[in-house]
């Protein structure tokens, strides 16, 4: 099974529309539908290998198991397996503060089949027992609490170590004693952690809130709140149908007011949300990149992977609410993997064919993140490879993935990724013994994944460019079993689609074709730029797509 495609004809339509003429037929079932198709086949290759996380990870799952895309089970197993090897690790803890890292695995697992009450042993419900702890982060503790309870109709967990155990009344009453005067909701409005930037309603936050009080209409508290909190969106929806946060009209907003209404019951073109002729939808997808996903602002000059999954789910739900199907969070439709069985994938196993002394490397650092790559279009990567302690940030705590790599880091990065054993060997007169990165740079060089600039010297400070960095990840490639060989006549074919592939030195370019083949690196790009020093980020996806093909993660 595989994410179904649409006809060429119609997708070739699509991305020969324009903004302005594509948003005018937003709106029509054809449309919609191949938003959808399109979208979903996006998302499941540029994530493709699912991570716990809240990118790369449970939305886009959650996202792709919700649309009735043909999806592969393998793809959901995968999934499975490395939440449980994350669980596991982390001995059940997700987060010692954020315990929306709870609901949203809990989320994903509810929409996959799986249930989220025993994973690796462990009850990932049991911490939103705890009424404190859920409630430390804000708005968002509660109401992703109760969405993700309600989703599978689960019972309120006992937590025995909680010094206030949660019911479901506390957490709506919660919602309803923050609601703002103008009727929304912000992160930490009526909350003593407010400052005067929650003074005013978040359409994100308050679609969030409408969404978990959407089933909860039969108390009257909450059906005063809900109006309220429509007639203050309605009020704040701009001239073109959308929605500003932070003083920028954005697509994320736009998708949680679409969710909560949809939760709601509520039609799209409910006159309220409907502004010079614009429904939510028709705004939305002005945002919508055919072939490249979504957008976060209008101004934006690409796609952006939080964008795309968000907006992902957004038509999802719209979908779902016109073809009269259960909502995104009700979730008693869900797809049963559990029920077909195991899929056979044998996760982290390595390649049959791999060098005996490469091995997946285990988490060792759960929830691990950078404050400077939450838009890095390879966030899921860097947290993937970080968490296994493949990569590493800086001591200020940021990333910086817009940095150039030495030689040296990237024979560290190589060697980790492999799990090979670092062992200093005197290779190199440039690569003193006393070195922090003598042992990887030795051992790269031993397995033949790095060579010197000379037989006695390697430049261990010299940066790599991406044709470099391409040659060293295809012979690590082959060192995990893949096959590598690639005949000329296919090598010109690859890389003649980019506009600069002759600048690429001859000796590079059967292993930027491998890299291109085997989705190592991406095909969608224009130019392969060879000559330009790789950015850490580049690394760190490139290393974590190889690890993908190679089962090794």
């Amino acid at each position: 099974m595989h994410i179904q495609k649409r006809g060429a004809a119609l997708l070739l339509a699509l991305l020969l529309m324009t903004e302005a003429g594509f948003s005018a037929l937003a709106a029509s079932d054809d449309a919609l539908n191949a938003a959808v198709s399109d979208t979903a086949a996006y998302v499941y290759k540029t994530a493709k290998e699912p991570q716990v996380g809240s990118i790369g990870g449970e939305w886009a799952v959650l996202g792709l198991a919700r649309s009735g895309c043909s999806v592969p089970e393998e793809y959901y197993q995968k999934y499975y397996a490395v939440v449980e090897r994350y669980v596991s690790a982390c001995k059940g803890v997700l987060h010692q503060k954020k315990y929306t890292e709870y609901s949203r695995v809990v989320l994903a697992l509810t929409a996959i089949g799986k249930d989220p009450r025993n994973v690796a042993g462990y009850n990932l419900l049991t911490p939103l027992g705890d009424y404190e702890k859920t409630i430390w982060q804000g708005l968002n503790g509660p109401i992703w609490a109760l969405i993700a309870l309600d989703a599978g109709n689960y019972e309120m967990p006992k937590n025995p170590e909680a010094k206030t155990q949660a019911t479901r009344d506390m957490y709506i009453d919660r919602i309803l004693a923050c609601q703002l005067p103008d009727g929304g909701f912000s992160l930490f409005g009526g909350t003593a952690a407010a400052t005067s930037g929650d003074s005013v309603a978040d359409p994100d936050i308050t679609g969030m809130a409408l969404q978990a009080l959407a089933k909860y209409q039969y108390r009257d508290d909450v059906r005063k709140a809900t109006e309220e909190a429509l007639k203050c969106m309605s009020k704040k929806q701009n001239e073109k149908g959308g929605y500003s946060s932070w003083g920028k009209p954005n697509s994320e907003s736009v998708v949680q007011i679409i969710v909560a209404l949809t939760e709601l019951g509520i039609p799209l073109d409910d006159p309220r949300f409907v502004k010079n002729g614009c429904t939510l939808l028709d705004n939305l997808m002005t945002f919508y990149l055919p072939g490249k996903g979504f957008r976060h602002t209008a101004d934006g000059s690409g796609s952006n992977q939080m964008a795309t999954e968000q907006g992902f789910y957004g038509i999802v739900a719209a979908m779902r609410q016109r073809d009269g199907k259960k909502s995104l969070y009700r979730m008693s439709d869900a797809i049963n993997i559990s029920a077909s069985g195991k899929s056979g994938f044998a996760s982290g196993k390595g390649l049959e064919n791999k060098n005996a002394d490469v091995r997946a490397v285990p988490i060792s650092k759960p929830g691990i993140t950078f404050d400077d790559v939450v838009f890095s279009d390879s966030i899921s990567a860097i947290q993937a490879l970080a968490s296994r302690g493949i990569i590493s940030g800086y001591e200020d705590g940021t990333f910086r993935p817009d940095s150039t790599m030495t030689r040296a880091e990237f024979a560290a990065v190589a060697v980790k990724a492999l799990g090979l054993a670092a062992k200093t060997r005197g290779a190199f007169s440039d690569v003193p013994s006393s070195e922090w990165f003598a042992g990887f740079v030795d051992t790269a060089s031993s397995y033949g994944i790095i060579k010197g600039v000379s037989d006695t010297a390697f430049n261990p400070g010299g940066t790599i460019t991406r044709q470099e960095a391409a040659v060293m990840v295809a012979r690590a490639a082959k060192l995990c079993g893949m096959d590598t060989a690639i005949d000329d006549g296919a090598v010109r074919d690859i890389l003649a689609q980019f506009e600069d592939y002759v600048t690429a030195s001859a000796w590079a370019r059967p292993s930027l074709a491998f890299c291109y083949a085997s989705d190592i690196l991406s095909q969608s790009d224009l130019e392969i730029r060879p000559l330009l020093p790789i950015t850490r980020a580049e690394v760190a996806q490139m290393i974590f797509n190889l690890l993908g093909k190679a089962n090794l993660l």
